[in-house]
This record gives structure tokens, C-alpha cells and sequence, in this order.
């Protein structure tokens, strides 16, 4: 994907830092609701955010956990929905939690600066959002957390 401007977004959350652990209520072994993410250094013209949550580690490739876009440059709140939801990995919209089959799984939270409000319906796939935002990226920047299964 080409960028406009190099920015660099600094992700943050206050339940996790970047190479730790993802606590379980954010997971299927637990409530299975977003954590809270914080942003810092959007660009200036940033009008809103796009969001893709996956797991490099899945045995049959990258596994969507969260797409969304069309969100406000501001912070998402905890168990919350702020945008437009596309289709995940489960063949879901929405959030859904890490749930590594086995062994311990890296969770890329990864948030796009864009210039514009996306035009996509509820429910696309990954393909299309990376596709819809690859004339309208102004910075991007991720933060990423391990989970393995407790049970």
C-alpha cells in the first residue's frame, strides 16, 4: 500500500502494552469485547480511521479478528463498535477475540489515518477495505500483544 505521508501513528491500550499479553476478558475465554485503544500523532488531515485486528500466527494464514472504518480520529472505548464492521475471520462482523488453537498467537492492532470517510457497506472483506483505502492513506501504526489459551 503506498502512503501519501510517512506518519507514524502511536497505538496504545490501557489493558495491555505493545509485546505483552492480552488480558483474557478481551479473548473467547472471557468476555470477548474490544479493548480500549488510544491514538497519537494522527495526521493533520486525517477525516477517519480504519482498523484491522489479525493473527499472523493461524495455521492456515492471517486470521481477521476486526475490521472497521469510518471512525472518528479519536479514541475506541472498551466493548465498543465506533465504526463500520466488516467481515471477520469467523464470517462475522464486529469484534471477535483471540482464540488461538494452541500455543501462544501475536495480536497486530493496526490503525489507518485516511482523507476521506470510506464508501463500503457493513459486512466487506478485508480485500475490499485494503483496496477502498489505498488512495486516501495518511499514516498508519500498530501495536501488537501475545495471548495464549488458559484452558
Amino acid at each position: 500500500m503506498q502512503e501519501k505521508i510517512n506518519n507514524s501513528i502511536k497505538v496504545r491500550s490501557s489493558v495491555f502494552s505493545h509485546g505483552g499479553h492480552i488480558p483474557m476478558k478481551y479473548t473467547c475465554e472471557g468476555e470477548n469485547v474490544n479493548p480500549p485503544l488510544e491514538f497519537d500523532g494522527l495526521p493533520e488531515n486525517t477525516r477517519s480511521l480504519a482498523l484491522i485486528v489479525e493473527d499472523p500466527d493461524a495455521p492456515k494464514g492471517v486470521y481477521d479478528h476486526w475490521l472497521l472504518w469510518n471512525i472518528s480520529p479519536q479514541s475506541i472505548s472498551e466493548n465498543s463498535s465506533p465504526g463500520t464492521s466488516g467481515r471477520n475471520s469467523f464470517g462475522n462482523t464486529g469484534y471477535g477475540g483471540p482464540c488461538p488453537p494452541s500455543g501462544s498467537h501475536r495480536y497486530f492492532f493496526k490503525v489507518y489515518a485516511l482523507d476521506i470517510e470510506l464508501d463500503l457497506k457493513t459486512g466487506a472483506d478485508k480485500k475490499l477495505l485494503l483496496e477502498a483505502m489505498k488512495d486516501h492513506l495518511l499514516g498508519s501504526g500498530e501495536i501488537m500483544a501475545h495471548y495464549q489459551k488458559k484452558k
